[in-house]
């Protein structure tokens, strides 16, 4: 395989709240344990550290969430590296100690609460900028589920 595929992006409003955009290819992101640090802004030692201890604990199961690709590095020569899926990404989020990942327990709390409450979840923000494709995509759900 090469590359990584997906991405994830946090970022803050103007009002100050969290916003997090992932766009998803085969139903999952893959990072790097490198692209892990950056994204939790965080150290290797830290990163590493919660990620054996998830194993460890059987929070996730490692064959599961680890996949390797083929990367390319500047001097041409190929590399196989570990990435971790959307699991392990959550996961680390949950554990790591910074503002970053505050931010991120912050909103992935208040979707898991919105679930919670109203048995449902939606992106507004999604919703708005996709020509109301994913209304569709909800109102056909919804109609299966009636």
């Amino acid at each position: 395989m090469e590359n990584q595929k997906g991405e994830i992006l946090f970022y803050q409003r103007e009002d100050g709240s969290a916003q997090i955009d992932v766009r998803l290819e085969e139903d999952t992101v893959w990072l790097t344990q490198a692209q892990l640090v950056i994204l939790y802004q965080s150290s290797k030692a830290n990163v590493s550290e919660h990620i054996k201890h998830i194993f460890e604990e059987g929070e996730l199961i490692e064959n599961s969430v680890v996949r390797k690709f083929r990367t390319t590095a500047p001097d041409g020569k190929n590399y196989i590296t570990k990435h971790y899926n959307l699991d392990m990404i959550i996961s680390v989020g949950y554990r790591i100690k910074s503002s970053i990942a505050t931010r991120f327990r912050q909103w992935a709390t208040q979707r898991l609460k919105e679930y919670i409450i109203k048995g449902f979840t939606i992106d507004d923000e999604r919703l708005k900028g996709n020509g109301g494709g994913d209304f569709i995509e909800f109102k056909s759900i919804g109609e299966k589920h009636s």
